[in-house]
Order: structure tokens, then sequence, then C-alpha cells
């Protein structure tokens, strides 16, 4: 899947670099995500679920440099439950490309509405998902711990 000069993978259990990825994106999971709020440990149980993916970008190297973690627990409601990007790799597009790649995975699959935690402090991720639609349904007090809130977002699809 392309996004102008970026191509975003969706990552196949069965394909050849698998194990590569993963212990990447485990590793950007233990730099960018505090203890509590980090996959690194469970990262495997995450992607064994069922309607479960993950996309990547990587740079011209071949090394990951970001990564959307997704699911679809139902015919109707979708979430997305981790983006990234390396701190190098920021602003360069690889965040819209992930979330536009992962908002298009949902939309093929008749998914009514998306939804997504986000830390009202994180102006960059809030204006990135403002930018594709999302609106804030709600504040969640504590969300991430004692002293850090969340917004709870969602994209809704128009019925065809």
């Amino acid at each position: 899947m392309e996004s102008g000069a970026l191509v975003v993978v969706e990552l196949r259990r069965n394909s050849t670099s698998f194990e590569k990825v993963v212990k990447e994106i485990v590793k950007m999971e233990k730099k960018i995500f505090p203890k509590h709020e980090s996959l690194a440990r469970s990262f495997d149980e995450e992607l064994r679920k069922n309607n479960a993916g993950l996309l990547y970008t990587t740079d011209l190297h071949g090394e990951v440099v970001g990564y959307v973690m997704y699911s679809w627990p139902s015919s109707l409601s979708a979430s997305i439950s981790k983006l990234a990007v390396k701190e190098s790799h920021r602003r360069q597009g690889h965040g819209e490309a992930l979330l536009k790649a992962a908002i298009e995975k949902c939309r093929t699959r008749n998914v009514h509405r998306i939804s997504l935690h986000v830390d009202p402090l994180r102006s960059a991720a809030m204006g990135l998902y403002k930018k594709l639609g999302f609106q804030v349904d709600s504040l969640i007090k504590s969300y991430y711990s004692a002293d850090r809130d969340a917004y709870r977002m969602y994209l809704d699809f128009d019925p065809k």
C-alpha cells in the first residue's frame, strides 16, 4: 500500500521478515511508551488475536520507523490501539500514511466506526487525528495513569 513516496506494509506472520520487524517494533515500544503503556511484553499475544492487524513503514535501509496496530472486534467497530513513529522520522508523513492505511483496511471490512484514545497533551497526534476526520467523544480521567487523561476519539463512516 503506497502513500506518496511512503510504502505501508502489512505484517504477516508467515513473512520472512516477521521476527525482524517484531523485534524492531518491540524496541520502539520500549523507547517511546512508558512501561505500563507498552505492549512490548504482550506484543506477540496481541498479534495472535483474531481480527487484529499491524501496518508499518520503513526507511530507505529497511528499518522500521513507524507502525499502527488496530483491531476490529465486531463488524461494526474497530479501534486503533497503537500508532508510533520513531522520533527521528516524525513530521515526514509516516504517521499520516499509517493511519490512512489502517482507516482504509477498516473501511474495506465495512466497519462503521473507528475509535482510539489519545493523551490531550500530544498535540501532534491530536492534530493528525482531527485532520483525518476523528472527533473527540469524551475525556476519560486517569486513563493512562492517575495524572494522565485521554480523549476518546472516533471516526464514523457514512453508510453506503
